[in-house]
């Protein structure tokens, strides 16, 4: 009778032992997967810094509960189509896409997975939702909608100079997006009186060519229609407009900074980090068919006096005084 007593007292001591072990026992943590399908950057980028950020500051972290798979074109569109398959085959719960060559990418290569897209001019025309209010298939996110600023930056362009006849406009021709802005940009100056000369490249080595047939058509300045491509060729358009005495304006701040006159449009940075809560709303469970595309809180107009300078002219005061940066 003893020794039964016994064992049942060391049974029951055990079975003591380990329950609150099995009390503390938590559940797995769910790992999310993003993939990054981009025609450019890194991510040490800073836009791509601002999106990780706008991730964390939501509970995402990498390497606990968060991998973020990375795909660059390396200045390559043909390379997206691959790149997007790779993704897919990843088994990603979100795509993020960065311009419209991203987002077309992998709207082609499934229509299941979630995508949140930024950096797109016009996602209605370029195919990738139905609506902005409405996008109701599988892509959703932020558009730049750069093609309805094209006549603003035109005017803030000719109030710079006053005396500018033709401009000139380089786009990326394997960009779709691009086309847009150029239209807008061609009905833009025919209201303000300009002449448009557009310069289409798909390649660094194909600048020189292009900006020194846009100083041959006597342009007073260039237009720069940015996106990941065109970024990365940033020093080497300076260094040739310079050469030209071809005066700078693009969409982003970036340009300005680096040596251009003038930039007017979104803050890039912001948009990525907006772009962190598309992710996470689809993580918790939304459709990007119902979550309505949006357009950028504010607009940023950047001018370098340095630059101007270099060129020979002064901006007005009447210029200086809406911008929202002046580099000296």
């Amino acid at each position: 009778m003893l020794d039964l007593r016994r064992r049942e007292f060391i049974v029951a001591l055990g079975g003591a032992a380990v329950w609150p072990l099995t009390a503390r026992a938590q559940p797995p943590v769910k790992v999310w997967r993003i993939g990054v399908l981009s025609p450019g950057m890194s991510g040490e980028s800073p836009p791509l810094q601002a999106f990780r950020q706008g991730l964390r500051d939501v509970g995402y972290v990498e390497g606990h509960n968060l991998v973020i798979l990375w795909k660059f074109g390396e200045d390559s569109i043909d390379r997206l189509k691959i790149l997007a398959d790779e993704i897919i085959g990843s088994r990603v719960d979100v795509i993020f896409a960065i311009n419209t060559s991203a987002a077309l990418a992998a709207k082609n290569a499934t229509s299941t997975i979630p995508i949140v897209v930024t950096r797109v001019s016009d996602p209605i025309r370029s195919g990738l939702v139905a609506s902005l209010s409405h996008p109701g298939g599988n892509v959703t996110g932020l558009t730049t909608i750069s093609e309805e600023l094209e006549g603003k930056r035109l005017e803030l362009l000719q109030e710079a100079l006053p005396r500018l006849v033709r401009v000139a406009v380089l786009w990326n021709a394997a960009n779709p997006g691009h086309a847009i802005n150029v239209r807008e940009m061609e009905a833009a100056a025919a209201q303000l009186g300009l002449q448009v000369f557009t310069i289409a490249i798909k390649r660094a080595d194909e600048l020189p060519t292009a900006i020194e047939s846009a100083a041959d058509a006597h342009a007073g300045a260039l237009f720069v229609i940015d996106d990941l491509v065109i970024s990365s060729y940033q020093q080497i358009i300076l260094a040739l407009t310079r050469k030209a005495k071809l005066p700078v304006i693009s969409q982003f701040r970036d340009f300005a900074v680096a040596g251009g006159v003038m930039a007017y449009g979104p803050n890039n940075d912001e948009m990525f980090r907006r772009a962190a809560l598309f992710v996470d709303k689809i993580f918790k469970g939304a459709k990007p068919a119902d979550l309505p595309v949006q357009a950028p809180i504010r607009f940023e107009l950047v001018i370098n006096l340095k630059a101007a300078k270099t060129f020979g002219f002064e901006i007005p005061a009447t210029l200086l005084a809406r911008a929202d940066e002046v580099i000296e």
